[in-house]
């Protein structure tokens, strides 16, 4: 099984002007369980640590995800149910529940808990409930996304922290709700797939991706993702992140002070001969000459 790169936890500080603003978030992490490791690995306060045989009570909602492995879920509503990858467990406030890793497969999992009057008026306003708890919408690198800066934020935990976490919450709420009704109406999920690998590739614009480093990300085969990204899009994966390229080199050109060696290097080329290439060959001319024809849109002479 392949495990998180690493495990971490975050208890956040909550002052009475965070409270106004109607969301709070009050812990956010992640960690990975090897089989046969107790559950949970990590110390927690003592109103958050449980014994999995004992279950527990939380005065707040939380939303727990399992990436990898397998594991159970039981609660008051839900009677107990085997987990696996992909999972969304809603937690309520004042509903006893419990879940742990299998301990033939362990797991990893991402969790962020939250309360306040906006997160009560989403959650009791029938978009979900404590006996749909389990909500199935298979792996999300936009959802993992969400956690990954809900936990930047939340170690730094800077001017407006509570405000910008509460934002975070508010899109996962939403991005669940949607992959839970999408799926749920028959939807078909290749585009979903599709759609999340293009976002995929926008976010890692500046790293030397392969469309079959993408397939294998969204766990899929390249020869499905190829055919279903063409289907979708019109083009071949491999072309729209060309373009995608090629469209931020166009923008850098326009508007940055670097060197078109730079640019390329940023843009992950191995050379800057190789990204001259690949730009004449889309746009019908070199980086050099489209900087040298747009500069004057920018009020003056670019760096070369």
């Amino acid at each position: 099984m392949k495990l998180l790169d690493r495990n971490s936890l975050k208890y956040l500080t909550i002052g009475p002007h965070d409270e106004e603003w109607g969301m709070v978030v009050t812990t956010v992490g992640m960690q990975s369980i090897e089989p046969n490791a107790s559950y949970p690995a990590m110390q927690h306060p003592e109103s958050y640590d449980f014994k999995p045989q004992n279950g527990r009570v939380l005065d707040e909602f939380q939303i727990v995800y399992i990436t990898e492995g397998g594991g159970f879920f039981e609660s008051e509503s839900i009677p107990r149910r085997r987990i696996a990858a992909g999972t969304v467990i809603m937690l309520f406030p004042n509903e006893q529940h419990s879940y742990a890793p299998d301990t033939k497969e362990g797991w990893s999992e991402f969790w962020i808990g939250f309360k306040g009057e906006i997160a009560e008026r989403i959650l009791s306003a029938g978009f979900f409930s404590p006996k749909e708890a389990v909500i199935e919408i298979g792996l999300s690198n936009s959802l993992i996304g969400l956690y990954r800066d809900a936990i930047r934020l939340a170690t730094k935990e800077r001017i407006a922290c509570q405000q910008l976490l509460s934002g975070v919450v508010t899109h996962m709420l939403g991005h669940i709700l949607y992959k839970y009704r999408s799926l749920g109406e028959g939807a078909n999920c290749s585009e979903d797939i599709i759609n999340e690998a293009r976002q995929l590739m926008r976010e890692r614009i500046h790293h030397s991706l392969h469309a079959q480093d993408i397939a294998e990300e969204m766990g899929v085969g390249y020869s499905w993702f190829r055919q279903s990204f063409k289907r979708v899009t019109g083009i071949s994966p491999t072309q729209y992140m060309l373009r995608l390229l090629t469209s931020r080199a166009k923008e850098l050109l326009m508007s940055d002070n670097s060197t078109i060696t730079e640019i390329a290097d940023m843009l992950g080329f191995e050379s800057v001969g190789q990204f001259s290439t690949l730009f004449r060959k889309i746009e019908g001319v070199t980086p050099r000459q489209f900087r040298n024809e747009n500069q004057m849109a920018y009020g003056g002479q670019l760096m070369r």
